[in-house]
């Protein structure tokens, strides 16, 4: 049953919003088209935040800056509670979400799947944000340049969400 509901959802959404679009007297296919329209002026729009911070994330994943940053903080995390092993992931999952998939993946290989710096690699993965990636494509696709707030309440959140992704690992599984 399961399997049918993932693979008949899609259509199901599509169907919906075009039956909605029909109700209401909207044009489906010229809104779909000015919105690829829209689409293609966006991506257009950010790709010079695209490409800084792809670059800046090159230069972090290709220096020691990583090697550097994990044994500058390993003393405060000890006392946190945070594991060593998962550092790398802590550091560059605000910056990459490709790179951060990289360091997920080679934890789970060092480590295993079911181990609890596997497990907790995978949940820390699965709930937090590409906070500085985020920022850079939606507030500078749209002009924003003044996103302090924003910032401080998205790091401020992902602080949490790894104390919460360790105490999941650590008590609840």
């Amino acid at each position: 049953m399961i399997e049918f509901i993932s693979i008949a959802i899609i259509p199901f959404m599509v169907l919906i919003i075009v039956l909605h679009g029909y109700i209401k007297g909207v044009d489906v296919y010229n809104s779909f088209i000015e919105g690829a329209k829209e689409g293609m002026k966006t991506s257009i729009k950010i790709m010079p935040y695209l490409i800084g911070i792809f670059i800046a994330i090159g230069i972090f994943r290709g220096s020691n800056a990583m090697d550097m940053f994990i044994d500058l903080l390993s003393p405060i995390t000890n006392i946190l509670g945070i594991p060593k092993q998962i550092l790398p992931l802590v550091l560059i999952r605000p910056i990459s979400g490709s790179g951060a998939l990289g360091v997920v993946r080679d934890t789970i290989a060092h480590y295993g799947p079911d181990s609890m710096i596997g497990k907790l690699s995978s949940i820390m993965m699965g709930s937090s944000e590409t906070i500085f990636y985020t920022l850079a494509v939606y507030f500078g696709s749209i002009g924003v340049e003044d996103y302090g707030h924003t910032l401080k309440a998205a790091l401020l959140s992902y602080v949490i969400s790894i104390f919460i992704s360790i105490f999941i690992c650590k008590f609840l599984i």
